[in-house]
């Protein structure tokens, strides 16, 4: 799955990430790289609110995964199933969110669980930078289930 292809479907699929302007940047095997603009995610500081920059690192780290596992030909249904999320300095610009697997997961494994049981769980991490600075860290816990 291509940026664009991805950015498509995630404007079709999930509407907030229209509302939020979150831009497909970069997708590798290893990473996902979106992007967001301050303008429709401000709050009354003239910085990012909290829940959109909350909102933009999920997304990121949803379609991270979705993109893996849909290059790899495999239907599932993804959620969230919790999540941590640092809020490490202000945001007063376009941000990015990086999303990869959090430390000490390993993909093999989740595939060869979701495999088997039809039903997996993963962690992933997305970073928010601005200005090239650590601004914003989630971790999150997401749950695949195999569509049949």
């Amino acid at each position: 799955m291509n940026e664009q292809a991805l950015q498509t479907y995630l404007n079709l699929k999930i509407p907030q990430s229209v509302a939020l302007a979150a831009q497909v940047e970069q997708i590798s095997s290893d990473k996902l790289m979106m992007s967001a603009p301050l303008e429709p995610n401000i709050n009354h500081r003239d910085s990012v609110f909290g829940g959109s920059a909350s909102s933009i690192a999920i997304l990121c780290a949803w379609a991270f995964l979705h993109s893996k596992l849909k290059g790899l030909g495999i239907n599932t249904t993804l959620v969230i199933q919790k999540n941590t999320m640092s809020y490490d300095a202000p945001i007063l610009g376009r941000f990015n969110a990086e999303a990869s697997l959090a430390a000490g997961q390993n993909w093999d494994k989740f595939l060869k669980i979701l495999s088997r049981r039809g039903k997996a769980r993963i962690e992933v991490q997305s970073q928010l930078t601005y200005q090239d600075a650590p601004a914003g860290l989630l971790i999150g816990s997401f749950v695949a289930v195999n569509n049949k």
